[in-house]
């Protein structure tokens, strides 16, 4: 167990600017210490460059009264004011798709519920078999049909309570192609409750609200046009039903998801204004009962997406308390900091926080662009072990260590891009408000721990830099970028925006110079949206290395309604950005470049002074060597420019190391590091018309290898040449290659 976490309010943050620290304390212990941290290096493994921090004064530093906050996971829709429920009789329908039945508990479609226990909702029972749940303050009835709904199929549920005889009429009815695999399920017969009488008030879909126990009973699955009616129809009334907005009976309330697909608001048509809004980032412009592949982009027919698919582990916000404010002193360097907190018991969590110089400033010429975006993609991962051809991936067995078994044990705190919902559907979203305990120093050497080697390089070779961010880049765009002549990437910079790309692009149009540290950069289109700040979304397609895909029809982003995947699939392939682009992975080993013929070009000569005749580069390192985990090769078909020099490539992979999916039109046996000449790493270089340059790694492990015999040694001496250079304001001249 891990006894404290926490998180701020946002990923990055300005002089002037007042985070807020929100913080749970596990291991009982009644107070925390804080200490404010200026983070260097986090890599505390026994081949690392060990643990460091510098201890920063602040007035938050100290001894805090803390406890325990709950985290409100499970997605719903949020109705404040529903019409009273009271009469004779009432009638709740709804279309379903299950997609977790059998999980050992009720799942709420549709509920009202009143704080004195009071309430009515239509259910779906732990064996799958939709009915209506009544409580009229003092006894409880659940009655349900008696066929069990299958995964993934879609019903229309439809139940009805009269008063005057407490008769129950359940009917749950196959409809989108399934009626003609099973009939109709139906349930008929008196309850010993009372009809409760209910005020207006709050109402839930997907979820119920109990007095006793806060949110429960969440939904996995889609839902698609709840309804609530007075009064209940006759038999021959329901015989050809197949949409719940058809029932002839006076609307309490109707909500019809198609509607805002774009946002978290939810309409309600019935006339009677019970409109709604979504919590905790329920999956939208997802398809319903009615789709056939008419079309794929939901803003053609959103009446074909009328559905919402919710899970009981989505989590937008954990909403806790805040504990600590920090007002960023005007004065501050930029910098990666941390929040130490610490507890009697031995618990202890870092907390990043990237401060950037004031907003139109800058304090360097050089600025490090963190790769914020990228973490948020990777939070709390769980695919590592949930996956089961990982350790056929690493060639090893996993290694599991104490977050990752707290992750294991804490679904509540949500999912990474990489993971299933407990239902089997692949998570779209991630985001910031929660504790992301994979994005921590002394972690294993992979996205935030790895990009820190590059600050402690730069720290030890005495070079000025700036932090600056893919959360404020994409914000802010190429006016963030005009501040420096020299922009350095981390070791993975996977995940984009479009703004983002458009603002690089600017910049190195302006003459920027950008030098690119890892490998799989620029991969995964990322969707944002101002009213959900801190998160992004990934629709992943039919291409790319990934550990699922979404659904036919579900691939372009709720957020802006564009075509996700791989930006390569949106002609946007990383080449033509930086010169190479994702082409193998491996994950056994890491291993060394050696120079070609076109490293002793002239136009090269800077990046490879000092070195005499060294033919290999970075044959050592935390890792093993400096290229390795995944590799980037240039390709001019995709857009790497003719005139880049393509400097050194890798060389001695094993078969662990295997071709990206991507660059295989058909299956074939020769795709290892052992058969296959595309895996390798390339190290390139070219100039632009303006005057700017772009240098690129090709390799995550390049990073690892930097402060290796205290930064002396080759990977350190090229990426030191590359860095003076650019930082030197003569402008390269475009020249062709030699």
């Amino acid at each position: 167990m891990l006894g404290i976490m926490g998180y701020w309010d946002r990923l990055s943050a300005r002089p002037g600017d007042a985070p807020e620290l929100k913080v749970s304390i596990e291991d009982g212990s009644p107070n925390f210490r804080i200490e404010l941290l200026r983070l260097i290096c986090g890599d505390d493994g026994p081949e690392g460059p060990g643990f460091k921090a510098e201890s920063i004064a602040s007035e938050i530093n100290g001894v805090r009264r803390g406890g325990r906050q709950p985290i409100p996971a499970g997605s719903y829709v949020h109705i404040p004011n529903l019409h009273s429920i009271r009469g004779d009789a009432v009638t709740l329908a709804a279309l379903v798709m299950p997609t977790w039945v059998g999980k050992q508990a009720r799942q709420c479609i549709l509920s009202r519920q009143h704080r004195s226990s009071k309430g009515i909702a239509l259910m779906v029972s732990a064996s799958g078999c939709g009915g209506l749940w009544v409580h009229d303050g003092q006894n409880e009835a659940f009655v349900t049909c008696n066929a069990a709904m299958r995964e993934n199929a879609w019903y229309l549920l439809v139940a009805s309570f009269r008063a005057s005889d407490r008769n129950v009429r359940i009917l749950q009815r196959p409809v989108g192609g399934h009626h003609r695999m099973e009939p109709d399920a139906t349930e008929d017969r008196s309850v010993d409750v009372q009809m409760p009488s209910l005020p207006a008030g709050a109402a839930l879909i997907a979820a119920r609200h109990d007095p006793a126990h806060g949110i429960v009973d969440h939904f996995d699955g889609k839902i698609e046009a709840p309804a609530l009616y007075v009064g209940a129809s006759a038999n021959d009334r329901l015989s050809g039903l197949s949409h719940p907005f058809d029932i002839d009976l006076p609307a309490i309330g109707g909500w019809d998801f198609s509607r805002h697909i774009g946002s978290a608001d939810i309409a309600d048509v019935s006339g009677n204004g019970s409109h709604g809004r979504c919590i905790n980032l329920p999956a939208r412009a997802v398809t319903n009962h009615a789709w056939r592949g008419q079309t794929v982009d939901w803003r053609t027919r959103p009446d074909l997406y009328a559905a919402i698919h919710f899970h009981c582990d989505d989590l937008e916000d954990c909403a806790w308390r805040t504990d600590v404010t920090w007002q960023v002193p005007a004065d501050i360097r930029s910098g990666v900091y941390a929040a130490r907190l610490t507890t009697e018991a031995g618990g202890e969590d870092l907390v990043p926080l990237f401060v950037l110089p004031p907003k139109g400033k800058s304090t360097a010429p050089l600025a490090f662009l963190a790769s914020t975006f990228t973490y948020l993609a990777y939070a709390n991962s769980h695919h590592g072990y949930e996956d089961p051809l990982s350790e056929p991936a690493y060639g090893a067995l996993l290694v599991l260590d104490r977050t990752d078994l707290f992750l294991k044990d804490r679904r509540d705190l949500g999912v990474s891009l990489y993971d299933r919902h407990r239902d089997g559907s692949g998570s779209c979203y991630s985001s910031a408000k929660r504790p992301i305990l994979n994005m921590r120093p002394k972690r294993r050497i992979w996205n935030f721990n790895a990009d820190l080697h590059i600050v402690d390089w730069l720290e030890a070779s005495g070079i000025s830099y700036d932090i600056v961010t893919d959360d404020v880049l994409n914000e802010e765009g190429a006016d963030l970028l005009s501040q420096y002549r020299c922009v350095m990437t981390g070791s993975h910079p996977e995940y984009y925006s479009a703004r983002m790309l458009d603002a690089v692009e600017e910049w190195l149009g302006t003459g920027g110079r950008l030098i690119y540290m890892g490998g799989n950069g620029f991969y995964w289109k990322v969707a944002t949206h101002p009213a959900y700040p801190g998160v992004i979304e990934v629709r992943r397609g039919e291409a790319g290395t990934r550990c699922f895909e979404m659904p036919p029809g579900e691939r372009h982003h709720q957020f802006d309604g564009e075509f996700g995947g791989l930006w390569r699939s949106n002609g946007r392939a990383p080449q033509r950005l930086v010169g190479v682009g994702f082409v193998a992975e491996g994950f056994d080993s890491c291993h060394w470049y050696e120079r070609t013929a076109a490293s002793r070009d002239p136009r090269a000569a800077f990046i490879f002074a000092g070195m005499g005749g060294e033919n290999r580069i970075g044959d050592f390192g935390v890792l093993g060597g400096a290229a390795g985990l995944e590799l980037d090769a240039a390709d001019a078909a995709l857009g790497t420019p003719a005139h880049a020099l393509v400097l050194a490539r890798s060389a001695g992979h094993s078969n662990v190391y295997l071709v990206t999916v991507e660059e295989m039109v058909s299956t074939h046996p020769a795709v290892d590091g052992l058969d296959n000449p595309l895996v390798r790493a390339e190290l390139v270089f070219f100039e632009t018309p303006s005057g700017g340059a772009v240098f690129a790694t090709g390799s995550i492990a390049w990073a690892a290898s930097l402060c290796h015999d205290g930064c002396r040694n080759n990977v350190a001496q090229i990426t030191g040449n590359v860095v003076r250079r650019f930082l030197d304001p003569a402008p390269f001249a475009l020249t062709e290659k030699s």
